[in-house]
């Protein structure tokens, strides 16, 4: 009798679980564009594009590889909707009474899987480093789950960047060293663009009719769609973009959106490339003499740090974390992160690439866009839904925690020791968005002054009871003591003045 194969549309790896436990002979493989899946948030048109055009080459290459696969598109009429539906119908037609599925990376699908009424095999995703038990056992008895302590031992596990049991360059981190403003000259071309063959222009036509209405812009569709493809990008990115990435990865500018970023976390997340091998190219380059340390470390811990971290936090803490809110911000997000109209620059200009191309890199997304959100008080689980709607990486195991716990602080400082808060002095510094803002970036107070300059004070009085005795803001609070008390006051009052023009939905 055939078993079902479950393969979802950020599983597209042939060296699935699911597909290594299965029996090609006899064993049938599921995959399906289901409208559950594409507007349980309202996810931009490219990243359903994307990932439409990936799993219909998927299919195609298992297909060839002889597998039998049952694939159902969005527009098929017998579309039940879901994937719990797909599943049922499939077993019908093929007489299937089991199903075998690698682990899914968001809570509601693993529950909805399990309330099937099909015998469900679910087993772990192998792609990842560290296993669910691995991370248990790391974070249990902590204190502090602080990631770099887990990084150090995913570097002593994978042997990246090892020379015996000490770290090559004689140091862990390299980050201070990634801190530089960039200039108007970058000399990487930016990623690979592939243009639409005949898949991908069926999927673009479909999901036109379809998502029409969504925040963001389908056309000009530029990402690989394929393993051949994403590879391609890595050995484009590795070649040209590699040696300066380090230097000015966490840099911004009006007129360049991607400067030497890898725009590799599209094709990493859903399958296409496996993190472990590209970590082990990135390295190799370093070990060739094509890229210097910082550079190379700072992507790797990216990958087998960061990555692997954010995915044992969101396992570790539950189906509930995305609800959690502990500064109990309530406000609404405003309608300039769907576009409206804003005078601040640095908002605008990270909104507008945001719409453009389903991406935004990691600075952008946390010192501008999350900065903003948390000094304004927004409720984390509508900032939490825009980042998983609107990033083409987004898949709720790494937005999750990136959100809740590390931009907004709403896991109660499980991802973060402190807030990631900062002042218009970190956006001036690291892009040259203050340049040509309306606001200006050197006014504290009055009319012109930037809204991160009042905001930042008004966050840190807020909550002052929460957050005065953290070691690592302590100073804060003493800058904020020292200051004329005419002038505290006026910083206040022309704070709240802007949150009520913004709660009022005036354009700021």
């Amino acid at each position: 009798m055939s078993r079902l194969i479950l393969v979802l549309g950020d599983q597209l790896s042939d060296r699935l679980s699911a597909l290594q436990k299965a029996d090609e002979s006899k064993d049938v493989v599921v995959m399906a564009e289901v409208a559950d899946e594409a507007s349980y948030v309202p996810h931009h048109p490219k990243k359903i594009a994307f990932i439409f055009a990936a799993m219909r080459k998927f299919a195609a290459q298992l297909r060839d590889d002889g597998w039998k696969v049952a694939y159902t598109t969005l527009d098929d009429p017998d579309n039940s909707g879901s994937i719990t539906g797909e599943l049922l119908r499939r077993a019908e037609e093929f007489a299937a009474k089991g199903v075998i599925a690698t682990e899914p990376g968001e809570w509601r699908l693993i529950e909805a899987l399990q309330e099937m009424p099909l015998k469900l095999h679910m087993i772990k995703d192998t792609r990842f480093i560290a296993s669910h038990a691995e991370f248990e056992a790391w974070a249990e008895g902590r204190k502090e789950l602080r990631m770099e302590w887990f990084y150090r031992d995913m570097r002593r596990k994978t042997g990246l960047l090892m020379d015996g049991d000490k770290p090559v360059g004689g140091k862990w981190n390299f980050d201070h060293e990634n801190r530089k403003p960039a200039s108007e000259e970058i000399t990487f071309s930016g990623p690979m663009q592939f243009p639409a063959d005949d898949v991908v222009e069926e999927v673009l036509t479909l999901v036109d009719a379809k998502f029409r209405r969504n925040f963001g812009t389908l056309r000009p569709f530029w990402f690989a769609t394929d393993k051949d493809q994403a590879q391609q990008q890595l050995d484009h990115w590795i070649r040209e973009g590699l040696p300066k990435f380090g230097d000015y990865q966490d840099a911004m500018l009006n007129e360049n959106r991607f400067l030497y970023h890898s725009i590799l976390s599209f094709y990493i997340n859903a399958g296409l490339l496996d993190p472990l091998e590209v970590c082990q190219q990135v390295e190799q380059a370093y070990r060739d003499g094509h890229a210097p340390i910082n550079a190379v470390e700072g992507f790797i811990r990216q990958i087998i740090g960061w990555r692997e971290y954010m995915r044992g936090i969101y396992f570790l803490e539950g189906p509930d974390y995305t609800a959690r809110n502990a500064l109990e911000h309530t406000r609404d997000l405003p309608a300039l992160y769907w576009g409206g109209a804003t005078k601040m620059n640095c908002m605008a200009k990270a909104v507008a690439q945001t719409e453009a191309e389903a991406y935004a890199h990691h600075i952008q997304r946390l010192m501008v866009t999350g900065n903003f959100a948390l000094l304004a008080g927004v409720d984390p689980n509508h900032v939490h839904e825009w980042y998983l709607a609107v990033y083409a990486d987004a898949y709720e195991w790494v937005e999750a925690p990136n959100v809740i716990g590390m931009s907004q602080w709403a896991d109660g400082g499980i991802v973060g020791s402190k807030p990631y808060v900062s002042s218009g002095a970190y956006i001036d510094r690291m892009s040259d968005y203050c340049k040509t803002c309306a606001y200006k970036v050197k006014d504290k107070t009055g009319p012109d002054a930037c809204p991160f300059n009042l905001l930042y004070w008004h966050f840190l009085i807020r909550h002052r009871a929460r957050f005065e005795t953290n070691p690592r803001m302590g100073n804060m609070y003493r800058t904020w003591d020292r200051m004329d008390g005419t002038r505290r006051e006026t910083v206040l009052k022309d704070a709240e003045k802007f949150l009520d023009r913004m709660e009022c939905g005036e354009a700021i």
